[in-house]
């Protein structure tokens, strides 16, 4: 059981399985600045940051599981593939509206890095002409497939504590704070998908745990790069050579303004446990309680 925030602080049970939906949001990004934790400037470029890094990881999902789909027999698990592929392409669609009416609107030319996600998660991790045989494409496909259940773990990681965090303290703007704990909340609420898929396609202990030893550092690198990319373009943030960045960055997570080392090592930890699940990771209860009273999708409910 968990005690869900904002909602009078009661105590819930887990409701069970879902039925997994795309929910249709809209955001009013008019008064919503690049810098929108005013009183956290960097934790406001780092979670910026995730968002030019998640259209670009979210699109490679969808054409993944879309592959991996015509393969699976099981219709509860397609099903729930089916209604993952719907929250991660919202997912993608919002935060690309982000991008362009907060980051671009404001002067800041997300381009070059996005141009490099685009790389990374179309030419690296995406489907390959180059493969000849079925047994190698379906290596592939496997290969695909562990690493975003990797990553969703992150997410999931990521989605309950956002939910959990005091972010409002730091004079946050409600759209972005929504944006975020809309996305985080859908995260919990699918965070068994990826996990069943990949077990499903056979996705071992021993790749799972080499898949983390090598999507842990690199997912670290291109948030800390990114941030480094949007410091450089912050007038207020003269000083964004990595050194100072990072002590900027272990001052934002000390004061909770974003997730500390400690319980991202840990969470990263967990998936080298024999008996690994992802259902530990959030509570459905308070997502979905989130998600019922979230400002976006009321507002496309209105």
């Amino acid at each position: 059981m968990k005690l869900l925030p904002k909602l009078g602080r009661r105590v819930v049970t887990e409701p069970g399985e879902v039925a997994l939906h795309a929910r249709n949001v809209r955001f009013d990004w008019s008064k919503t600045a690049p810098v929108w934790m005013k009183d956290e400037p960097v934790a406001s470029h780092v979670l910026n940051a995730l968002s030019m890094l998640l259209p670009e990881g979210e699109r490679m999902f969808l054409v993944t599981f879309g592959e991996a789909l015509e393969l699976v027999k099981d219709e509860k698990l397609r099903e729930a593939m089916i209604g993952f592929i719907g929250q991660e392409s919202m997912h993608a669609e919002s935060h690309n509206g982000a991008l362009e009416e907060v980051l671009t609107a404001h002067g800041i030319d997300v381009e070059p890095y996005v141009r490099q996600t685009e790389y990374i998660f179309r030419k690296t991790l995406g489907p390959r002409d180059d493969l000849t045989t079925e047994a190698a494409r379906q290596q592939h496909l496997v290969e695909r497939l562990g690493f975003i259940a990797t990553l969703e773990h992150f997410f999931a990681f990521l989605g309950d504590w956002i939910l959990n965090a005091d972010l409002e303290r730091f004079d946050t703007d409600p759209q972005m704070l929504d944006l975020f704990r809309w996305h985080g909340a859908e995260e919990v609420e699918h965070r068994m998908v990826a996990h069943d898929v990949a077990e499903y396609f056979s996705v071992g202990y021993v790749r799972r745990c080499a898949l983390m030893l090598v999507v842990f550092p690199i997912f670290i690198a291109l948030l800390v790069r990114g941030t480094k990319y949007l410091a450089h373009q912050d007038p207020n943030l003269p000083n964004h050579r990595y050194p100072m960045l990072i002590l900027r960055i272990f001052a934002a997570m000390w004061r909770g303004a974003l997730p500390g080392i400690p319980s991202l090592l840990y969470s990263a930890l967990t998936v080298f446990k024999p008996a690994y699940t992802p259902e530990p990771v959030g509570s459905s209860a308070q997502a979905i309680a989130y998600l019922a009273q979230s400002p976006a999708a009321r507002m496309m409910a209105s």
